[in-house]
């Protein structure tokens, strides 16, 4: 058997093989994902990213953990009622690898929401920097889509600070039709 010591010292080496900046897997609230940030801050910081990429990583960080607060499948209940204010279960980590970063979330989704994911985020692909921009602007100045929780501005948000065209994926539909939905972002 492993001692604690012989764990760590294996799990360290791993997280330093694979450049991981930050992890977290669990249930994310507001308040939990107010104390990640400041985290992804300060070791966005101590990492040496510049200013303006520190930004980039800090607010795509945000709007990937707000989209599983307000859209994974897996909400956190508590003696049979949802806990107030809600949390759901979603993970997180960033990883740095030649002084790029890559944020990469997934969190439980049912079938409609992978369909309506999957179909926001092809059409953000297919769209050039320029035309995202542009997007984000007429967004702001939009009123707020009926089935979203938010402004309607996370994934233009990543979108516009990624330096890549946004990956995803879904995981092969469970028997009661749940998938898991991966996104990684460029920064």
């Amino acid at each position: 058997m492993n001692s604690i010591q012989q764990e760590w010292a294996e799990f360290h080496s791993y997280v330093a093989r694979r450049d991981i900046v930050f992890y977290y897997v669990g249930y994310f609230s507001q308040t939990i994902i107010a104390a990640m940030a400041e985290a992804v801050k300060l070791r966005a910081e101590h990492t040496g990213a510049l200013a303006q990429t520190r930004r980039k990583l800090f607010s795509s960080f945000i709007e990937m953990a707000q989209n599983i607060v307000h859209y994974s499948a897996d909400l956190h209940e508590k003696e049979g009622k949802v806990t107030e204010p809600p949390m759901r279960h979603g993970a997180v980590y960033i990883t740095q690898t030649d002084g790029r970063y890559f944020l990469h979330c997934a969190n439980p989704v049912d079938t409609e929401m992978a369909d309506k994911l999957r179909e926001k985020l092809e059409h953000l692909r297919s769209l050039t920097n320029d035309e995202i921009k542009a997007a984000y602007k007429e967004m702001l100045r939009a009123e707020t889509p009926a089935d979203s929780k938010g402004a309607g501005l996370g994934f233009l948000t990543v979108a516009r600070d990624a330096s890549a065209p946004l990956d995803f994926e879904f995981s092969r539909p469970a028997d009661d039709g749940a998938q898991t939905f991966y996104l990684r972002a460029t920064i």
